[in-house]
């Protein structure tokens, strides 16, 4: 206890953890919360609160914030949700610009089936964003990796569901003036019901803002082992075609990745370095199917279109969408097979 008896302070993310510990008020949602929560909806809506939920358990810290499983205060038996905290307060330009970002691409207007909702984005007293999201229960694709252990990638009827699902999303984000740039099986959440979508727009960018074709947006963000060759350039900028292009390569990695088991990049190094990286891929050959992997033509076809070190001959996401291996799947046995594989990993 403090001096005088009162609770010393305490960070954002245990704010709503002990049902003793009142909150205070962070400032409003910058969109409305979810009509399934519950929230009173006569006249004006009331704003919600960080102290309005309740901590059921914790699902994960990274080097950018906490996230927790919650759901509204007293309900038990209501949805949960999942929230993201911040671990430091950005009230600056590009944190207005991420806010937008979230709006855009999960917040405003009919949801997207292959982009994860974010219901909310509230501030705590310090001033630290918190996203409410859509709870996706299986983890990442990269947690589905790591739970097969040894049995390697995806089988490629889940990899084809697992690909058109991203470029569904893609294709969402972009029409919206949203590039992802950080596209990788860690940032696609999966859920039992077989669901994959795409989260976590921490560095993604606008290129369409107040709906006018911004000239260039910095591109020279998102993890290396997922950028294009383009990218690494000091300063990189593009496009909105460049923009949408690096998403398209970032795509290709990830579903090679998810194919093989293993970072398609330099696997044998346990940490490469960023010179590593940047060597290899801006001057090495493109990541690839093996040529002694038991793979179809339509797979290492699309990796192919997705990972051309030009981006201007890079495939653009309406033509992975007509691709063969995605549009030729079996969509029922696709579902199936990734609704199984998810499930079994849990």
């Amino acid at each position: 206890m403090a001096p005088g008896g009162t609770m010393p302070p305490c960070a954002p993310h245990l704010m709503f953890r002990r049902p003793d510990l009142a909150a205070p008020a962070p400032h409003a949602a910058v969109m409305p919360p979810p009509a399934a929560a519950g929230m009173d909806r006569e006249g004006e809506e009331r704003r919600l609160k960080l102290s309005d939920l309740e901590w059921v358990a914790d699902l994960g810290e990274g080097a950018s914030g906490v996230v927790t499983k919650v759901r509204l205060r007293g309900s038990t038996a209501g949805p949960a949700f999942a929230l993201k905290v911040a671990h430091y307060p950005d009230d600056t330009d590009a944190g207005r610009e991420q806010d937008e970002v979230l709006r855009r691409a999960c917040g405003a207007g009919p949801p997207s089936p292959y982009v994860v909702r974010c219901h909310a984005v509230l501030r705590s007293a310090g001033g630290e964003p918190a996203c409410l999201l859509e709870l996706m229960d299986a983890g990442s694709l990269h947690d589905v990796l790591r739970r097969r252990g040894g049995r390697g990638g995806l089988p490629e009827p889940a990899l084809a569901e697992v690909a058109a699902r991203c470029a569904l999303g893609l294709a969402h984000l972009h029409a919206r003036g949203v590039a992802h740039l950080d596209l990788k099986p860690d940032n696609l959440l999966a859920s039992a019901r077989g669901d994959v979508k795409i989260a976590d727009f921490g560095v993604s960018r606008i290129f369409s803002p107040d709906g006018h074709r911004s000239p260039r947006v910095s591109v020279a963000v998102g993890t290396t082992a997922y950028m294009s060759p383009e990218r690494f350039a000091l300063n990189a900028q593009a496009g909105p075609r460049g923009a949408c292009a690096a998403d398209v390569w970032s795509l290709g990695v990830t579903v090679l990745e998810l194919y093989l088991g293993h970072r398609p990049v330099l696997p044998a190094e346990r940490t490469p370095s960023w010179k590593m990286l940047k060597e290899a891929i801006c001057y090495g050959d493109p990541p690839s199917v093996p040529e002694s992997a038991v793979a179809s033509a339509e797979l290492r076809g699309f990796v192919e279109a997705c990972v051309q070190k030009d981006p201007g001959r890079r495939a653009t996401v309406p033509q992975l969408l007509a691709h063969p291996f995605v549009a030729r799947r079996d969509v029922e046995a696709s579902r199936r097979a990734l609704r199984e594989l998810i499930v079994e990993t849990m």
